[in-house]
């Protein structure tokens, strides 16, 4: 799986995602093995990068499910055990992922 992370990380980079990180949830107990993070400057541009995370994640032969696609805040790509999150800065700041799974 390193390999998909990697892959779907360059694809957000690539489409100029900001402050992209990983976070490792496997002995977390989450609903997920892996939660990549990044933040869009605005409703476009996130759209533009759950796009590029939705393609990486088919190439790795996933299928995903997309949630919040009208949302300004927050879009989710569930692809089952890695999940991307797309948020606003606004979002980003409110709903603190990284804090909440660090611990």
């Amino acid at each position: 799986m390193p390999g998909m992370i990697e892959n779907v990380i360059a694809a957000l980079e690539a489409k100029n995602g900001e402050n992209i990180i990983s976070l490792d949830l496997k002995n977390k107990g989450g609903l997920a093995d892996t939660f990549v993070i990044v933040t869009g400057n605005s409703e476009t541009h996130m759209k533009t990068l759950a796009e590029a995370a939705e393609e990486a994640l088919e190439r790795e032969g996933r299928r995903c499910k997309i949630e919040g696609e009208h949302s300004v805040n927050w879009r989710l790509i569930d692809a089952g055990d890695v999940v991307v999150h797309v948020f606003s800065h606004k979002g980003r700041e409110f709903y603190r992922l990284e804090r909440l799974w660090e611990n």
